[in-house]
């Protein structure tokens, strides 16, 4: 074995090199030294002389620099800014519940949303208010009762199958058939529904009916998925549930959560081969909520970005520095309505005292947004020099004298007649605007010497039905509530003697002459005019009192972009007109030469 000891030579050789490396190491050290004496502290007087001038530089570089980092900021502001971007989540508080996610039974304002969402439809209403061709190309019109829509042919279902005729005559036959107990089921007996062929479809009315294009926004049902399952099963399937449509979203999941069974989360995906083109956002989600207590917790706590149809309570409370308040009339009108089998309340001159007795505005201004008043039984902007028919306007001094010419005399701060008091029982809904509405009106009439007693009907309790409690039987003498007019002024469901919701019993041969006439006249003009006869003859026999157009409050925050500046709504839940081009968030980019 090698002995790994070095040899006495390279020992030697190694004690040489240490010690000839040690000595030039201290000539260095000493060299750095006297160097340093020399330079820096001897000199360090000369370095004191010059220090203004040390500072001086530095300072001047410090100012080029910060110069040139403003410079920079400056130019890049020039051609980068701050705007909406695509992709994103944006979830949205909507008022539940979800019992149902098919467009057949949607009745809630959450599955109306779902429905405008996931579905499409032939016609819809654009940010114009105007209707608009959804899967419809173009429409015939033949003699107001024979309609042919031709249908374009890019239009998909979620699972790619080709959108044709056959689902729209599938959709009007299924809500047709009171089997399948479709809540529009009433309104599309007999209509008929013709397949012409893949992309041709045809209407047979049995009557006239000018404004039917306005009823073709109806949402449109896959006949590949639900053409083997009974009318009266439809509601149970499990499509109700994960439903396939062709909107501009589809369903990911429904998403129930904890306990509650009417907290729900509806998410959504964007449908990247819808036939109006990808909305911005990647994905949509609906919150649902039961009061305003909880939708305004869930805005606080960033849980949702965007709420719809709020109430004014919650729209006070919100922080301005980080929501945006949207306050936006649709087509509603919120109307006092009389039940005209009350006897009293049969006799005009008593209706012409509650009417002189009645301050709109006022009642409008101690409302939140001072929604626009409403005097007629459609909206002015429908009818064409409605504005100009005389309407009665306040006057409590002509109300007293009409009073006392009916012989109803004030005592103890209530007017009665042969020993009956002037008292009506007056029902609403709960609803924050309702009810201010409420107040003031009873205010107002005790000026009069007319006593109300006020029902206000909690919508929560589910023991109670305020359709069935309430509308279907016409159990009150005065009833506050909303009407949906539409885009189309067409009221005869609520003013002609035979309307399905003519809650106030009326009934006037001038009025249902000129309603029926307006609906067999597609001429412009002539509907016009029948409008105007009917406009007036409502006014003169004063079956309700207008008092305010509704309005849609929405909130979102202010990095979101949701409904528009100038967007016209018809109906709360058509506030997704234009929902392709939402955004969740705003980011820096380029700006376009």
């Amino acid at each position: 074995m090698e002995n790994p000891r070095p040899s006495l030579r390279k020992r030697l050789a190694l004690k040489r090199q240490s010690r000839f490396i040690k000595k030039h190491a201290r000539r260095a050290e000493g060299a750095t030294i006297r160097h340093a004496r020399r330079f820096l502290v001897n000199r360090w007087d000369k370095i004191l002389e010059i220090r203004l001038h040390v500072f001086g530089w530095l300072a001047g570089v410090g100012l080029i620099i910060v110069i040139v980092g403003l410079q920079m900021v400056w130019f890049q502001q020039s051609y980068v800014e701050t705007k909406p971007v695509k992709g994103g989540t944006y979830a949205e508080a909507v008022r539940g519940p979800i019992q149902t996610l098919n467009p057949l039974y949607a009745t809630t304002p959450a599955e109306l949303a779902v429905t405008n969402l996931i579905f499409s439809s032939l016609y819809s209403y654009d940010t114009t208010g105007n209707l608009r061709g959804d899967i419809a190309k173009s429409i015939q019109n033949k003699d107001d009762q024979e309609f042919t829509v031709k249908l374009r042919r890019d239009a998909h279902w979620h699972d790619g199958t080709p959108l044709t005729a056959k689902d729209i005559v599938f959709t009007i036959n299924l809500m047709r058939d009171p089997s399948s107990r479709s809540v529009s089921a009433v309104s599309w007996q007999g209509v008929a529904a013709e397949y012409v062929n893949e992309y041709e479809v045809r209407f047979l009315l049995p009557a006239s009916y000018a404004a039917f294009p306005h009823a073709l926004t109806f949402a449109i049902l896959p006949s590949h998925l639900l053409k083997d399952v009974e009318p009266s099963a439809v509601r149970e399937n499990t499509y109700s549930v994960s439903p396939v449509g062709s909107g501009p979203f589809s369903l990911q999941l429904l998403q129930t959560v904890g306990d509650e069974v009417d907290r729900k989360i509806v998410y959504l995906n964007a449908n990247s081969t819808y036939h109006w083109g990808r909305p911005q956002l990647d994905r949509l989600q609906l919150h649902t909520y039961k009061d305003d207590e909880s939708m305004y917790t869930a805005l606080r706590t960033g849980e949702v970005i965007g709420a719809s149809d709020v109430s004014s309570d919650v729209a006070r409370m919100v922080d301005s520095n980080v929501f945006n308040v949207i306050s936006r009339p649709v087509n509603n009108g919120v109307y006092v309505i009389f039940n005209l089998s009350n006897p009293v309340l049969k006799n005009k001159e008593v209706r012409t005292a509650l009417r002189l007795a009645t301050n709109t505005q006022a009642i409008s201004n101690s409302l939140y947004g001072k929604p626009n008043t409403l005097h007629l039984p459609f909206l002015p902007s429908q009818v064409k020099g409605s504005d100009s028919i005389k309407v009665l306007k306040s006057n409590l001094s002509a109300a007293v004298k009409l009073l006392d010419k009916e012989g109803w005399k004030l005592k103890d701060g209530v007017r009665s007649k042969k020993g009956q008091e002037l008292r009506f029982r007056i029902v609403t809904r709960q609803n924050t605007e309702y009810e201010t509405s409420l107040k003031e009106l009873i205010d107002q009439w005790s000026s009069l010497g007319v006593k109300l007693d006020a029902e206000v009907f909690d919508a929560g309790d589910e023991t109670k039905s305020f359709a069935g409690d309430v509308l279907q039987t016409r159990n009150y003498d005065i009833l506050l509530d909303e009407l949906v007019i539409g885009a189309d002024p067409d009221v005869f469901a609520f003013w002609h003697s035979g309307g399905l919701l003519n809650f106030s019993e009326y009934g006037s041969d001038v009025a249902d002459d000129a309603l029926t006439s307006a609906r067999d006249q597609s001429n412009p003009a002539l509907r016009n005019a029948k409008y105007l006869t009917f406009a007036r003859a409502w006014l003169s026999d004063i079956p309700a009192i207008g008092l305010y157009q509704s309005n849609i409050t929405y909130i979102h925050t202010k990095s979101t972009r949701t409904i528009g500046p100038d967007e016209v709504i018809i109906n709360p839940s058509d506030h997704y007109g234009g929902v392709l081009h939402w955004t969740a968030e705003k980011g820096r980019v380029y700006k376009t030469p």
